[in-house]
This record gives structure tokens, sequence and C-alpha cells, in this order.
């Protein structure tokens, strides 16, 4: 029978290919970590697709705020992620505060008021995909220390890359990552994201993200990187690429993200060479 580390290496492999290819990086005594910590941010990112209605989604992300207060000791022993996810923060001595901030952060994506500002974009990145990386890199070994201004500027750039990339799946749906600043202060509103509308005003506005984006990999590139920490960071040398090939991209609704073959191929080559994670 499967261990709980095993089902969380397979729902990984599923749902979050490049956190799984960048994790066989690791040493081997890490990876059922950082798969549990990857599984578990896997479940909670797709709590929207999963629930579908807002109401079921608030139980699923009160359920796991629960696990983490240690409230639901049986359930979480029978339910592999939770118990993977258990075991993984005693083991490596982590908070449990950063996961339910992340919880909290995600509580967003179950409802369809828009990303306000930039400001709100970032603090959102910061604690999703902020509270992933952190914890990976301690799970191997990196100082909090010494990661800490690479992993919220790369977990920036990150949630700038992806509301760019989700930006006709989040349109499709009504949800707004895009910051309604941003949009007005081009002349736009959200009704016009909806309706899909490519206009210059609108790749001007996506020109600025991407911009920002590029300023979070360079000052991430600009902080030394433990060698620790390097599969945690792998999957960050994807979004220099990403950022190109919207660029290249004549409507942003009509953006399709790298192919598998050279997603692999990215981690690969900055697994041989570091500095290209931050490559922008």
């Amino acid at each position: 029978m499967p261990s709980p580390f095993d089902h969380c290496a397979a729902l990984v492999r599923e749902l979050d290919r490049d956190r799984y290819l960048a994790t066989l990086y690791a040493p081997a005594e890490r990876r059922g970590a950082l798969y549990a910590l990857y599984a578990f941010n896997a479940e909670i990112a797709r709590v929207r697709e999963a629930a579908r209605e807002p109401m079921p989604g608030e139980i699923r992300l009160q359920w796991w705020r629960e696990v983490l207060a240690g409230e639901r000791l049986g359930e979480a022993r029978a339910h592999p992620v939770a118990a993977a996810l258990t075991e993984t923060l005693l083991r490596h001595k982590l908070a449990r505060e950063p996961l339910i901030e992340l919880i909290d952060a995600h509580t967003f994506d179950l409802y369809d008021e828009p990303m306000v500002s930039l400001g709100d974009l970032t603090r959102y990145a910061v604690s999703t995909e902020g509270a992933v990386l952190g914890f990976a890199c301690r799970i191997l070994g990196a100082g909090e220390r010494a990661v800490g201004n690479t992993v919220m500027n790369a977990a920036a750039a990150c949630g700038i890359v992806q509301a760019l990339a989700g930006l006709a799946r989040h349109a499709a749906r009504r949800q707004l990552y895009v910051p309604l600043l941003l949009l007005s202060q081009h002349g736009l509103d959200r009704e016009s994201v909806f309706a899909r509308e490519n206009t210059e005003s609108l790749n001007a506005a996506l020109a600025v993200l991407r911009a920002r984006a590029r300023w979070h990999l360079e000052l991430a590139a600009g902080q030394p990187l433990p060698s620790q920490a390097l599969p945690a960071l792998l999957p960050l040398a994807l979004s220099g690429p990403t950022l190109a090939r919207m660029e290249r991209t004549a409507d942003p609704f009509a953006f399709e993200g790298l192919p598998a073959w050279r997603r692999q191929w990215f981690i690969w080559r900055a697994a041989r060479d570091p500095k290209r994670i931050f490559r922008a």
C-alpha cells in the first residue's frame, strides 16, 4: 500500500509537474517532505476548481485550518496529504502560521472580487508562493535569513507571471488578478477584460506587469543563493522564458504556456547553471 508520501509524490506529479521535476534534484531524504508541502499547496490552490461554489470552498479551507491547528487528528491521519504534511512540519520544526496565512490568502480565489492594486497582488503572491518557497528552502536546509529576500522577490515575480498566464482562464469565470487600478490607469475596467477585448491599452497595462515581474527577478538574482535552496527555486527558471513568450503573443487571451518538454529542459538547464533561475 502506498505511503502518504508516495501519494503526495503522485499528486504533485499530476498537478504540479514543474515542482515534481525540480524535486528530483533534491537529496533523496528530503524529497518526501517537499512532495508533502507541494501536495498541500496543490490542494489549496485548486480549491475553486474542486469546490466550484464559495461555500464548499470555504468549508474545505476551514478543514485545512483545523488540521493545521491540530483539531482534526483522526481525520488528518486518514488523509494522506494531511498525514504527510503533519509529519513534515514536526520533523522539520516548521511553524504552521505561514501555511494558515497561505490558506487565508487563497480565500480570495473563491470569490469574484478583483485584485485591486499591484501591492495587493504582491502580498497575495508572498503569502502563497512565498510561503511554499520559504518552507521548501528550510526543508532543504537553507536558513531563513539566507533566502528571505530571494524568496519574497521570487514569489512576487511568480505571482505576477501566474496572473498574466491565467488571464483568459480567469476572465472566463469573471475573476480578475490583473490589478484593477493598473487597468484604470490605462482607461480600462474589468468588463473589458471579461469581454476579452484585445486592445493597445490592455497590452500596455500587461507590459507594465511584465516589467514588474522582471524587476523582481533581477532583485532575486542579486542575492546570494545557498546551494541547498536550488531545488526549491528551479521552477523560477520558467518565468523569464514565459514572459518572453507572452511578448511574442499578439493576443494575451490566446496565450499558450511553454510546452512540457521545454519546461523540463529549462529546469534541467537551470540545475546545471543556477544563474539561469532568475534570468529575465
